[in-house]
């Protein structure tokens, strides 16, 4: 558009501007650890946060909705585990489960699941090559398994946004 003086008139407008990223936690569930992971504040960047013992924390949902509230969290990103050909098992069945206990503790906070499929291999790998003991690193490895899964989850969208 010109004005009258033959100058574009600069239109402002957040129309092209993304919507902030959200807090988010990242969930690698296994029977006997639990391993979570925290995007920082533009939700960017997954980091692990810790390991969970399951016998120790008791109600594992309660024990994560306090956590989502302590940090601020707006989105649970939990691993979904999957057979190599895709289908669903059992262990998924427990997850989605746990998903939906846990939306009845936080039910201020969005539960979206995450294929899973390699991540703790990956962790092990990762940690293997960053020099590290894998059975010594074992209470670690959840903890990166969920930080693989909330940074494919934060990668997903940040490709949505662009």
């Amino acid at each position: 558009m010109t004005n009258p003086g033959g100058r574009a008139r600069i239109r402002e407008t957040n129309a092209d501007i993304p919507a902030p990223m959200k807090k988010a936690l990242g969930i690698d569930l296994g029977a006997a650890r639990v391993g979570l992971a925290l995007s920082d504040d533009l939700g960017m960047m997954a980091h692990p946060l810790e390991t969970v013992q399951v016998k120790a924390a008791g109600d594992l949902a309660a024990y994560v909705a306090r956590v989502i509230q302590r940090e601020k969290v707006e989105v649970v990103v939990i691993g979904l585990p999957r057979n190599m050909d895709g289908s669903h098992g059992p262990a998924a069945q427990k997850t989605r489960e746990f998903g939906e206990k846990l939306r009845g503790k936080a039910p201020a906070c969005e539960i979206r699941y995450w294929d899973e499929r390699m991540t703790s291999v990956a962790a092990q790998k990762a940690l293997h090559e960053m020099g590290r003991n894998v059975k010594k690193s074992r209470p670690v490895i959840d903890q990166v398994a969920a930080q693989m899964i909330l940074q494919g989850y934060l990668d997903s969208q940040a490709m949505r946004m662009e």
